[in-house]
């Protein structure tokens, strides 16, 4: 069994070798028992997704406190109709997602989807969709699947 110490060595070079992460120093790790904390600071939603997901990956690592803050830079900013139109687009664009019957709501650089899916993959497609575009801080995804 790792200890905190080992787990938290493990979790930074793994941070540290994934390249969607170039200031993966500025992600601090700390682990307690197998779980484990990011804090710090990171340019992108999509980097701040990644960060946490490498962490789930290591073994030994039972859950991921994600409290990283998304920094975006200055051109990276976007207006929320800009984010909204394009967000409303990729879901279009997305043949596994019902677009029809998913709206997109976006203040101040946070999106939250609102709708029906029929299956759990297509609210996971809609998720994905938006969690990578330019300017946002953070999804919420309220869509429901029947």
């Amino acid at each position: 069994m790792l200890t905190d110490n080992s787990l938290e060595d493990t979790v930074i070079n793994t941070l540290e070798l994934d390249p969607r992460l170039p200031n993966a120093n500025n992600i601090a790790v700390s682990t307690d028992d197998g779980i484990v904390v990011l804090r710090g600071s990171v340019e992108s939603f999509g980097q701040r997704r990644a960060a946490a997901q490498d962490a789930r990956n290591v073994d030994g690592v039972n859950d991921v406190d994600d409290q990283l803050k998304v920094d975006l830079l200055d051109g990276d900013r976007r207006e929320d109709d800009e984010i909204r139109g394009v967000a409303l687009q990729a879901l279009i664009w997305d043949t596994e997602v019902p677009s029809d019957s998913i709206d997109v709501k976006v203040q101040e650089g946070w999106i939250t989807l609102k709708g029906d899916a029929a299956y759990q993959f297509q609210s996971d497609a809609a998720y994905d969709d938006v969690a990578t575009l330019y300017g946002v801080y953070g999804v919420t995804n309220e869509i429901k699947v029947n």
